[in-house]
């Protein structure tokens, strides 16, 4: 970019700012507003009728009792620090996201609590870090991933290692009274560091011997090898230990499971037996992994009481965890539930209609907005001037050829149709692509070399936030700006555009309604 148009957008930039702040809060106002309908029954008056009634339930998606009307979750942004909660659209019914996307409009915003649907405060889950729980944890940002329910937007919870949250614990199981939990989770977003649980924990934060624990854990650690597949696997967490049965040997029985959305299953009787499930949380039925005996050591359970979500229970007042995973939604219950009752909790999970959301789908329009903090009113376009692609300034009041430059045509991948290209909207024909690791705009040649440079495969942000396009053929690079002008760099490297410093914030974008 040269100096003189360098500066005069930089100047742009400041004029504007505030008009931008404005545009983005009036889409969010206008963004998926339709109203849900109210859910006839949530997973916990199932659970009800079977005798072992919710002690806990959290969810960022809906809500598990055909009545609740509260708040689901507690958003906080960073513009100000200040705080929302976020609740339903109706009673029983899916979480008002369109809230959420008005108060976030031009910030970033983390989840701070996830609030206990039974009305028990001492069960609503707190991020362990300081200003949370305390401890060395952080909250998760509350728009890395958005999905459908029932054709409503959604957010998920989604955790990268060093998010977690942990609650006191009130009336929860203790000690060898039996229990069951389930969660909905993602077999897409996972990996095999300690531990992505859900459920019965220590109130101390401490490994505090076997049978202490009592949660569903979700992920690829193999704890005591031998293991099928290359899994996700839903295993219990039973402290010194994760189980796939009654015992250190691995169960044949067990499956990975690797559905988008994933149901998990964990009950205990507390002294003789316990049962794993689980199930693509979309269609279909549940399969039981494992019923039988509890591990030797284990008998009679030793549980405290209170819960944790997205670590183990030795975790996060001094060190930070390593587990990645997505929740959704999920219930404790006090007692054994029958496999009627867990079949009829399956059974509303797949009618609850969830879904992918996703703003790369072939034949949409999409604007990118950049999400560092120099430049959230800036959007990626192709520079009026030449075939350079940069970022800049877009607002409501901006002509309609500096809205056209700033959309995109969102197509299925030259190179390969799992990833995308985008064409211009404003230039019929013509695509982003990289030469030299710098993007241009260019007609579209029906060459493999164009075809791969045009290609990009949309990941979770960087950052934490957003969208990451890393390059087809060169997977370690993804697009950035740097210096206003748009790359694919790598976190480091010998080209300038490879500087790591705010590598991550660079390369994360916003999926923004199209300009144009």
């Amino acid at each position: 970019m040269v100096p003189e148009l360098h500066i005069f957008r930089r100047l742009r930039r400041g004029l504007i700012a505030s008009l931008a702040a404005v545009a983005l809060a009036l889409t969010g106002l206008v963004a998926f507003s339709e109203a849900s309908h109210a859910a006839t029954q949530g997973p916990c008056d199932i659970y009800a009728a079977g005798g072992t009634p919710c002690v806990a339930a959290h969810s960022t998606t809906r809500a598990l009792f055909a009545s609740y009307n509260g708040p689901l979750y507690q958003v906080q942004r960073a513009s100000d620090s200040t705080f929302k909660n976020i609740g339903v659209l109706s009673a029983g019914g899916v979480a008002d996201a369109a809230a959420q996307d008005s108060f976030c409009a031009g910030t970033t915003c983390t989840i701070t609590r996830l609030y206990d649907q039974t009305g028990s405060s001492g069960n609503t889950l707190v991020y362990q870090g300081p200003g949370g729980t305390g401890g060395a944890d952080t909250a998760a940002n509350a728009t890395t991933e958005a999905v459908s329910v029932g054709g409503q937007k959604a957010y998920a919870l989604y955790i990268n290692p060093g998010n977690s949250y942990f609650a006191d614990g009130s009336g929860v199981p203790t000690g060898s009274s039996p229990e069951g939990a389930y969660m909905i989770t993602s077999g897409t977003h996972v990996n095999n560091g300690c531990c992505f649980d859900y459920g019965n924990t220590e109130t101390d934060h401490h490994a505090d011997g076997n049978g202490a624990m009592d949660a569903i854990n979700f992920g690829t650690e193999c704890w005591f090898g031998g293991c099928s597949g290359t899994g996700p696997w839903v295993q219990a967490d039973l402290e010194n230990g994760l189980f796939t049965g009654g015992s250190k040997a691995w169960n044949p029985s067990q499956v990975s499971e690797t559905s988008h959305f994933v149901t998990a299953m964990l009950r205990n009787n507390g002294t003789t037996q316990m049962a794993l499930k689980g199930a693509n949380a979309q269609s279909g039925s549940l399969t039981q992994f494992y019923s039988g005996a509890l591990p030797t050591g284990y008998n009679p359970m030793h549980k405290q009481g209170a819960i944790i979500l997205g670590s183990g229970g030795d975790c996060c007042q001094t060190n930070r965890n390593a587990s990645a995973g997505t929740f959704y939604e999920g219930a404790m219950v006090k007692g054994y539930p029958s496999d009627a009752t867990d079949a009829a909790v399956q059974a509303n999970i797949t009618a609850a209609g969830y879904s992918t959301t996703s703003p790369f789908t072939p034949g949409a329009k999409v604007s990118l907005q950049a999400t560092t903090s120099c430049c959230t009113g800036d959007y990626l376009q192709h520079d009026a001037g030449d075939d350079k692609v940069v970022i800049a300034p877009v607002t409501s009041s901006s002509s309609a050829t500096d809205k056209g430059d700033a959309t995109w045509i969102v197509r299925a991948g030259l190179a390969n149709s799992n990833c995308v290209s985008f064409e211009s909207a404003n230039a019929s024909g013509k695509y982003l692509r990289h030469y030299a690791f710098q993007l241009h705009l260019q007609p579209k040649a029906d060459t493999s070399q164009f075809a791969a440079d045009a290609t990009f495969c949309p990941k979770p942000g960087n950052s934490g936030t957003g969208y990451s396009l890393q390059s087809f053929n060169f997977p370690t690079k993804y697009i950035r700006h740097y210096s206003f002008t748009g790359y694919v760099a790598s976190n480091g490297g010998t080209n300038a555009w490879d500087n790591p410093s705010s590598w991550a914030q660079d390369t994360s974008w916003l999926a923004a309604a199209p300009w144009s």
